[in-house]
């Protein structure tokens, strides 16, 4: 718990040092409450394989999925009550239509899967897909950028999507298959330092997904005011669980119907 509490404090620190010496960050204005649950989930609130629905972002990435596609997964989500659908942009109208009235809600995913592009851009389609119906953004971190410590690129590039995004909450996504230890404890304190609502593992997209690892290294920095996403390679309810218990408390999979009925799937994301 000392422990703990020491990195908090730390990161912190280092979140209102990066606040205040960026230009064109808002210094000293305190950000507004979450409007999601961003703490770690309390031990003994999973019964039963369907009580994971309510943490669950049921994804469909693919660039080949089509309208029907993405129809049939919101209608899954509605059925299971999952906590989102996640989509790309062009799909969030179709989900949101299909989801008005249910408890789930659309999410778009910005700057996808690369992160590197402009950040007038990403703040752009965030702007956009909130417009056409989505009430969450998971957006890519600009991964070379923080690869090469420009972290002011960083900072900037996540406050302008959080703020193109208000009021509601943005998911950074930090790649961490990609990411050093040190560079993934910098991702983490940039995207609280920038209002972010969440952490995120990965896009499901590139070398590696999430692992009990980097979980609970994400909590142990962000803290508990920050959430924390898994997501790539979650394919049954065992994998869920063990992401819950070393901190998560979202989790980004496209199996989420094999995991709340206890089967395992092979899907990648």
């Amino acid at each position: 718990m000392a422990e703990a509490q020491d990195i908090q404090r730390v990161v912190e620190e280092i979140a209102d040092h990066v606040r205040r010496s960026m230009p064109g960050i808002r210094a000293g204005n305190p950000l507004p409450p979450s409007p999601v649950r961003t703490a770690s989930v309390a031990p003994g609130s999973i019964r039963d394989n369907a009580d994971l629905a309510p943490y669950i972002d049921h994804t469909l990435l693919k660039p080949e999925a089509t309208r029907e596609d993405v129809a049939r997964v919101a209608r899954e989500a509605v059925e299971n009550g999952f906590a989102t659908v996640c989509v790309n942009s062009s799909h969030v109208a179709t989900v949101a239509g299909i989801l008005a009235g249910s408890r789930s809600v659309p999410i778009a995913v910005v700057g996808f899967p690369l992160g590197a592009a402009l950040t007038s851009a990403k703040a752009f389609e965030a702007r956009e897909a909130i417009q056409a119906g989505a009430r969450e953004i998971d957006m890519v971190i600009n991964v070379g950028a923080l690869k090469g410590s420009d972290y002011a690129l960083v900072l900037s590039d996540i406050a302008q999507v959080v703020e193109a995004s208000r009021p509601w909450p943005v998911k950074v996504i930090l790649e961490t298959s990609l990411l050093s230890q040190d560079e993934k404890i910098a991702g983490c304190v940039l995207s609280k330092a920038a209002g972010a609502a969440f952490v995120k593992t990965s896009t499901g997209f590139s070398t590696g997904g999430a692992t009990v690892e980097d979980i609970s290294l994400m909590r142990r920095v962000v803290g508990e005011d920050v959430g924390v996403k898994a997501s790539g390679g979650i394919r049954s309810a065992e994998d869920a669980l063990k992401m819950i218990q070393a901190g998560a408390n979202r989790l980004g999979a496209s199996a989420s119907v094999a995991i709340v009925t206890g089967q395992r799937s092979t899907a990648k994301y």
